[in-house]
């Protein structure tokens, strides 16, 4: 037998899971091991939840009794810093499973007598916003204990984010933090990404095709919370190549209510079939809109840029049209000009012939570009080809390499030394006129540029 097939020994390995109950017992006892082992990993899961900067301690199926009867949670993280103890009950779910609420809330009775802080759950449920835990509680059992709730692509993310990126001190630690990374991304560790759009899915989208689309329809609840999950999935992905990041846009009411970007997108579904989300994407010249139109068909995304503030109208086009050289010919780009109610719209390809077809007049100075891209929407409710999620991941992945990445905003070019040979002599006789260099002397005409 060749050596190509020979399996090599891995510090966390895959095989020899032989159902839901080992894989989460496998995944939680990794997690929680490369937590202690990895201080920077360790930190950046904890400190978000409000644990202090100090020693991590981990410990798997934890035995407590409560009411008589022995209960065993997942894990147990405890932080010490100084005279602080801080102390959390973990629960985990690989695969498909989900969250139990009357288990949840059995942990936070516990966590409550033991004088615990906070209760971590962790599965493949990603919230629809941050603040939102996906199952509901009884709000009387967090008076006093705090409930988290972390994805497994959350805790991917970070991972491959601190080996990466923000870099691991020690080799030997970097190296155990890879093999968390490997585990995870192994489809029998049971940390799968974003699977499904729900079983309202098919349902909503053919009354948002047709029109029939109702107010009371709960499924248009549930397919705007699973975009709006969908979207922080698509974030997390994209933030894990870049190395950065990448989170939804939300306005201050909406950070502060999260349940308000619910009610706003699911109206925008009702009224104009539209599912809409803004990505924050640090140094892009502009958070990236995505509109996914369910009447049509159709995935935009785009970036607003502002114009130049120097040039020539065809200039100032010009100047766009370079930065997309390598961008394909379908992008559409739109032009606005100051004072003005609508923009003229081309391709890209049209623009690269001729600018001035974007211009529709030319006594007014463009003010902003609007770059677009789309894409058709894919209508199956999982995951693989024709699939909506994988279309809307690819689209958001694919306009950042074609637009985004590509986009500079412009600034002006900095003021030039003066020479002598600048200097305009202002009398008719150079004889009696000074040659030396003047502030009062006239500037050189240039002609103005788009940079």
């Amino acid at each position: 037998m060749s050596e190509e097939s020979w399996n090599a020994a891995r510090l966390i390995p895959t095989s020899g899971i032989g159902g839901s109950q080992e894989q989460e017992r496998r995944a939680t006892s990794a997690l929680l091991a490369v937590m202690t082992a990895v201080k920077e990993f360790g930190r950046a899961v904890v400190s978000p939840l409000g644990a202090p900067a100090g020693a991590i301690e981990t410990y798997v199926e934890v035995p407590f009794e409560f009411e008589s009867r022995a209960a065993f949670p997942d894990g147990l993280i405890r932080v010490r810093r100084g005279s602080r103890v801080w102390t959390g009950l973990v629960e985990v779910k690989t695969g498909t499973n989900t969250l139990d609420t009357a288990q949840i809330e059995t942990y936070l009775d516990i966590a409550k007598a033991e004088g615990f802080d906070c209760v971590i759950t962790i599965s493949n449920e990603i919230p629809p916003s941050p603040g939102i835990h996906p199952v509901a509680v009884d709000k009387r059992k967090l008076r006093k204990v705090d409930l988290h709730h972390v994805s497994w692509t959350e805790l991917l993310t970070q991972a491959v984010l601190q080996k990466e990126f923000r870099g691991v001190a020690d080799p030997d630690q970097a190296w155990i933090l890879g093999e968390l990374i490997r585990y995870l991304e192994h489809p029998k560790s049971g940390a799968l990404s974003f699977e499904d759009m729900g079983s309202g899915w098919v349902k909503t989208r053919e009354a948002v095709a047709s029109g029939t689309l109702r107010a009371k329809d709960a499924h248009a609840s549930e397919l705007v919370s699973r975009f709006e999950a969908l979207i922080r999935f698509a974030c997390l992905q994209l933030g894990r190549q870049l190395g950065t990041e990448v989170t939804p846009l939300l306005t201050r009411q909406e950070v502060a209510d999260p349940y308000l970007k619910l009610e706003k997108s699911r109206a925008l579904l009702i009224s104009d079939g539209v599912l809409q989300a803004r990505l924050r994407i640090p140094r892009t010249v502009s958070p990236m809109q995505v509109d996914v139109s369910l009447r049509t068909g159709q995935i935009q995304c785009s970036f607003t840029l502002d114009a130049p503030s120097q040039g020539r109208p065809a200039a100032r086009v010009n100047w766009l049209v370079r930065q997309l050289r390598e961008s394909p010919d379908q992008l559409r780009i739109e032009a606005f000009a100051f004072r003005a109610r609508s923009g003229a719209a081309a391709l890209l390809n049209e623009l690269r012939d001729d600018p001035t077809r974007l211009i529709s007049d030319s006594n007014r100075e463009l003010k902003s570009f609007v770059v677009t891209a789309l894409y058709p929407m894919g209508t199956k409710r999982g995951r693989g080809r024709g699939s909506f999620i994988d279309s809307v991941v690819d689209a958001i992945e694919t306009t950042y390499g074609n637009v985004g990445q590509q986009l500079k905003a412009w600034s002006a070019a900095p003021p030039r030394l003066r020479s002598d040979d600048d200097v305009v002599v202002a009398l008719d006789d150079p004889a009696t006129s000074s040659t030396a260099l003047s502030s009062q002397d006239a500037e050189p005409k240039q002609k103005p540029t788009a940079g």
